[in-house]
């Protein structure tokens, strides 16, 4: 896979609750012989959710809202209370398009199937779990034949990853709509940002930062009765298993937006991290910080941290030969300017054009593209995305320096037995007799090779 790249124009959320999980991946569809369909302008369009947390109930509304017939006709989620409480706020906000009945609403490990079973090739499913079973969900789609839209982030480590670029790959072949949650890339005045940029506006950028500071993630003591699997996927933010890490899962929007930025992925990374003043018996660390090597020797630097009452930044900072920028996730109005200082009188260009939802355009986009048969399959810079975000991870953990081909090329999984998990299986990271959970040490104790 070639490091630099011009990468197509086209978010974050504040921390969804629990969600769905795993399965049986279907086996290989056939090649050959697959008609293109798509549904035209009065078709009405079923759409299928799998993950019923904030983000998922997000995703279901504005799907519900894009133009033309639609109609959401089954959940799942592996709690059954969150599949109904979503049910309830999307009739509460959509009425008849969102009354799906109670046969139809799935929980447990296996409700992405129940519910995928029911679409067909003009229909759409929309995969909210936690990412670490983002892969899985995606190949059962494609194998289907089914119209996907995939939050971030999309996978949790290598070989997860390289499962959703196969599974991209078939979806091309098969004329399936692939979106990624990376909903910032489809900002209007975030594309005119980088479009200035491109243009040369600030010069050639030399250097990027990814920000993501703020208070501290939260996490929900055990409840009577609760198993250790359902536990740790209600609070699957705190499991690297589940979501990668807050570098991965958190951050990823301004690692990508960066590398759009820079029109190139990075080529090695090095970094620190840990858990300083972090007591919950989970295994985040609480900060972050990532030096990138871009091919041409420029750097990309990510920070990200959650700690409370401390100095808080949402968003990137690109310096250029000819002035610098501040744009990306968290910023609402980007702005360039031509010195380093930022200063209001330095401001050469902000965006005075409209500023869209960008949550609710990335929804447009895929249901347009079904509807007038349109390319649109956005899973090769999501897998990007997803793997600049692992590159760091790796990095970090391991106290190595981490080149872009060892990442890509790694067998470690996080979750070996993943496909074959039940509601009687015990999660892949159990706690000790103190109740605490393994942490990477740097140097010392790390699952990276």
């Amino acid at each position: 896979m070639k490091n630099q790249k011009n990468l197509v124009s086209r978010r974050d959320f504040v921390r969804m609750s629990g969600t769905l999980v795993t399965g049986i991946a279907a086996g290989t569809a056939a090649l050959t012989g697959i008609p293109r369909v798509h549904a035209a302008e009065n078709h009405t369009i079923k759409i299928a959710l799998v993950g019923c947390g904030g983000r998922g109930t997000g995703a279901a509304s504005q799907a519900l809202s894009t133009a033309g017939p639609t109609r959401l006709i089954a959940v799942a989620d592996f709690f059954e209370n969150r599949a109904k409480n979503c049910v309830e706020m999307l009739k509460n906000e959509h009425g008849n398009k969102a009354d799906v009945p109670q046969d139809r609403i799935f929980a447990g490990l296996d409700g992405y199937k129940s519910v995928m079973d029911l679409l067909g090739s003009t229909d759409v499913v929309l995969l909210a779990t936690p990412p670490a079973f983002r892969p899985i969900h995606v190949e059962y789609a494609v194998n289907k034949g089914i119209h996907v839209f995939m939050e971030k982030s999309f996978g949790v480590d290598a070989p997860g990853v390289r499962r959703i670029r196969k599974a991209g790959e078939l979806a091309k072949q098969k004329n399936l709509k692939v979106a990624g949650g990376l909903m910032s890339r489809h900002s209007d005045s975030l594309a005119a940002a980088v479009e200035q940029i491109h243009s040369g506006a600030i010069g050639d950028a030399v250097t990027c930062w990814a920000y993501r500071e703020h208070g501290a993630v939260g996490f929900a003591p055990k409840q009577p009765g609760e198993t250790e699997l359902a536990h740790q996927i209600r609070n699957y933010s705190n499991y690297t298993w589940l979501n990668g890490s807050f570098l991965l899962d958190w951050l990823i929007h301004n690692l990508d937006i960066c590398c759009w930025v820079k029109g190139a992925y990075p080529v090695s990374a090095q970094g620190m991290g840990g858990r300083q003043v972090r007591t919950e018996r989970d295994q985040l660390y609480d900060h972050y910080g990532v030096e990138y090597r871009f091919p041409d020797g420029t750097t990309l630097l990510a920070q990200g941290r959650h700690i409370n009452n401390c100095w808080g930044f949402f968003g990137s900072v690109i310096q250029g030969t000819k002035g610098s920028a501040v744009l990306g996730e968290g910023i609402s109005h980007p702005k360039l300017y031509k010195t380093w200082k930022r200063s209001p009188e330095d401001l050469i260009w902000e965006h005075k054009g409209k500023f869209n939802n960008f949550y609710q355009t990335e929804h447009d986009l895929l249901f347009d593209a079904i509807r007038n048969d349109k390319p649109h399959n956005e899973y090769e810079y999501s897998a990007d995305a997803a793997m600049v975000g692992i590159l760091g991870l790796m990095a970090v953990e391991s106290g190595q320096e981490i080149t872009w081909e060892q990442a890509n090329n790694s067998e470690v999984r996080h979750a070996p037995n993943l496909d074959s998990l039940t509601m009687e299986s015990d999660p892949p990271v159990m706690p000790d007799a103190d109740g605490r959970y393994p942490i990477a040490l740097p140097g010392l104790k790390s699952v990276w090779k």
